[in-house]
């Protein structure tokens, strides 16, 4: 096991900057997931701890060691592709091995460690099958034991999960959480998938044009955003915001948040509205709600309500988010918070 450390790390490409002065510490031990839009430089972090594109300033720390002068192989980390990245003549068992022969491991020691990391990961029966006999998912399992079988400190993931159909990546995700509390190494996840990210994270660190915008763990990055970005790329659907007035303030909140009536409420916040659209999705139903200033998505845990419906939209006080005309997340205690909330009260649709 082994932490990670980036301090004052920049990323070039010819005269592009893709990563500037970014400091980040990845604890030992942890499930941390680097996500964000394509482009934002998740995978660029992740090969620059691998050593595959090293930084072009700053270091890079395993362990607590300045990696600057190490090359890949002697890193003590395993990196886990996208596409498996199998050998196709090899059987199951010799793409295991592949590393420990290269290693002058002994064939009985070989022997040993791939029986046992296969029992681990569900390979045992397949050992002699070659990948292309395999199911997308038991050739993933074996791209996990390869890296596995050379017990590194740290494992390294590139969206290893983007070529599964969606049951099998939910399937696999459970998995991999399950491998990690076996393990107790650093695993370094990269995802475009805000779910994965959720479901899977000790901590997310969420990127946009290679700079972090908020890192924490899943609950906190979901019920507290740093900034607009954070609250509009994190949720299905994202958070619903708004301007609240001309001087550059906005407001925001969870789609489960509001509370749908034919009547209307007493809550802080409420406006009528007519529901536009209606996707009902067995244990869940989004409506978008259309109202004379807002139009909103509101997800609901009984499907209750029709398109054109007329409606009542309404959101307590505590459910309700301020952000600052620099994007960033207001906290309940800054002075003039509470104006922030009566100027809001005072808007809503009639």
């Amino acid at each position: 096991m082994a932490s990670i450390e980036f301090k004052n790390v920049t990323k070039s490409f010819g005269d592009s900057t893709v990563i500037k002065d970014l400091d980040l510490t990845i604890e030992d031990g942890k499930f941390t997931v680097l996500v964000g839009p394509s482009g934002c430089g998740k995978t660029t972090l992740l090969r620059m701890i691998a050593g595959l594109d090293p930084q072009t300033s700053g270091a890079v720390l395993i362990g607590g060691k300045d990696m600057s002068q190490v090359p890949p192989g002697q890193r003590g980390v395993a990196l886990v592709f996208q596409n498996y990245a199998l050998y196709p003549t090899m059987s199951v068992r010799e793409n295991i091995e592949f590393a420990l022969k290269n290693n002058k491991v002994s064939k009985e020691e070989r022997s040993k460690l791939v029986e046992s990391i296969s029992a681990t990961v569900g390979l045992s029966e397949y050992l002699e099958r070659k990948p292309s006999t395999l199911s997308g998912g038991q050739r993933q399992r074996v791209a996990l034991a390869r890296a596995m079988v050379k017990k590194p400190s740290v494992f390294l993931m590139d969206e290893p999960l983007s070529n599964l159909d969606a049951k099998l990546r939910v399937h696999m995700r459970i998995e991999l959480i399950e491998l990690h509390k076996k393990l107790g190494s650093t695993f370094v996840y990269v995802t475009h998938d805000q779910v994965e990210a959720m479901s899977m994270a000790d901590t997310i660190v969420l990127m946009n044009n290679g700079e972090i915008q908020q890192e924490a763990s899943p609950e906190r990055i979901y019920h507290e955003p740093n900034n607009l970005f954070t609250a509009q790329f994190v949720g299905v659907p994202p958070m619903n915001t708004a301007p609240l007035g001309n001087d550059g303030i906005s407001f925001g909140f969870r789609p489960e948040a509001a509370v749908l009536t034919r009547s209307g409420t007493d809550a802080w916040f409420q406006f009528k509205g007519v529901i536009m659209t209606r996707e009902m999705l067995g244990s869940e139903t989004i409506y978008q709600v259309k109202g004379k200033r807002y139009t909103f998505m509101i997800k609901c845990y009984e499907d209750l309500f029709k398109v054109d419906e007329p409606v009542y939209v309404g959101v307590e006080a505590e459910h309700l988010s301020f952000f600052g005309t620099d994007e960033k997340r207001i906290e309940k205690s800054v002075s003039g918070y509470q104006e922030y909330l009566d100027l809001l009260r005072s808007q809503g649709d009639e």
